[in-house]
């Protein structure tokens, strides 16, 4: 019997709350399932980095958001590497003892890690980055000095044969202090996630080369109530570990075919929250063969469900239930085999 692999996607948006996926790597252990039930299984960073966290595996494909717009649509394909070697890019802003931590888990990834790493680059001026919250309650924001980051990248590319970009920029120590003090309760939006996928999507356009963020702020005071969900965030000076971790083993894209490669069409599913289905990756996978499974119990601070978009999707309570869903569709079961209310077949007539 000649069987192909099964591949799924599992998206949940950055900055827009989501219950699950929306602090400090707390859908790694959904993904980690998930990886159980597929051959391959693409995601993003705000899905897989936990801060100095992470769980790598070899059928995970850590894609930035991006680059994961664009091969939904057909544009790139994904080749599956065993190593990249990854360049450094620092904000000239980081001050100094904040800048010497960073380097340190740096050379922590490499000598415990044996990750490959080019020399670093700081910019040659702050990049300037602001955070904002939308109306909406999602997290978004700016970047003052754009040119300086991609001058950076385009050495570390050129001059030294950078595969991957990880990137370490100066976030405002001054954001509300009630943003900051729900979201560590694991009850609110991440305030810097949206102009975290800002940065990275500069890189990824431009180069077309995996890309991902790691935050440089001064540690906040100890709080005996942070919720699990947001604590990775609190062991240490820097979110770094995780970003080298991800884009150590991330697909390069492609634009022609390659063997082995993947493309949007080998894709078999795609999970993601009931409440935010309107990202341009969701459009392009639902004009093509694969399902879409919806999980309503994983709530956020937007409220575009597929049924305003017309979107045909299965619907179900919990990621629990969608990992039975995948399962299901892996072995080429009818779902609705499953339930005890099975209908009977009916003649199919002209009319």
């Amino acid at each position: 019997m000649i069987s192909r692999p099964y591949s799924a996607v599992l998206i949940v948006p950055t900055g827009i709350g989501a219950s699950i996926g929306g602090y400090a790597g707390d859908a790694l252990p959904l993904a980690r399932a998930m990886a159980k039930v597929c051959d391959y299984l693409i995601t993003h960073p705000n899905v897989l980095n936990g801060a100095q966290l992470y769980w790598p595996s070899s059928n995970i494909l850590y894609v930035e958001g991006y680059g994961l717009d664009n091969f939904a649509c057909g544009n790139w394909g994904l080749n599956p590497v065993l190593s990249n070697k990854v360049g450094l890019i620092l904000d000239q802003g980081i001050e100094s003892e904040l800048m010497s931590r960073h380097i340190q888990a740096a050379n922590a990834a490499r000598g415990t890690l044996g990750l490959r790493l080019t020399d670093y680059m700081i910019t040659d001026a702050p990049l300037g980055v602001e955070t904002r919250i939308a109306n909406s309650g999602t997290s978004w924001g700016t970047i003052n000095n754009p040119g300086s980051l991609l001058r950076a990248a385009e050495k570390l590319i050129d001059k030294n044969g950078a595969e991957a970009i990880a990137i370490v920029s100066r976030f405002p120590d001054t954001i509300d202090e009630t943003l900051i003090s729900n979201y560590r309760s694991g009850n609110g939006v991440d305030p810097i996630a949206g102009a975290e996928s800002i940065i990275s999507h500069l890189i990824v356009s431009q180069f077309c080369i995996p890309a991902a963020h790691a935050p440089a702020l001064h540690p906040l005071p100890l709080d005996d109530t942070v919720s699990p969900r947001s604590a990775a965030e609190e062991l240490g000076y820097t979110f770094l570990s995780s970003v080298l971790v991800g884009l150590s083993r991330a697909p390069q894209f492609i634009t022609k075919q390659r063997f082995h490669s993947i493309w949007a069409d080998d894709i078999d599913a795609l999970v993601v929250p009931a409440t935010a289905c309107g990202g341009s990756s969701i459009f392009s996978f639902s004009q093509r063969d694969s399902l879409i499974i919806a999980v309503t119990e994983n709530k956020t601070t937007i409220d575009v469900p597929s049924e305003s978009l017309g979107l045909k999707t299965i619907t179900v309570s919990s990621y629990l239930e969608a990992l039975g869903v995948l399962i299901a569709h892996k072995t080429g079961i009818d779902i609705n085999t499953l339930s005890p209310n099975l209908s009977p077949l009916s003649l199919l007539t002209e009319n």
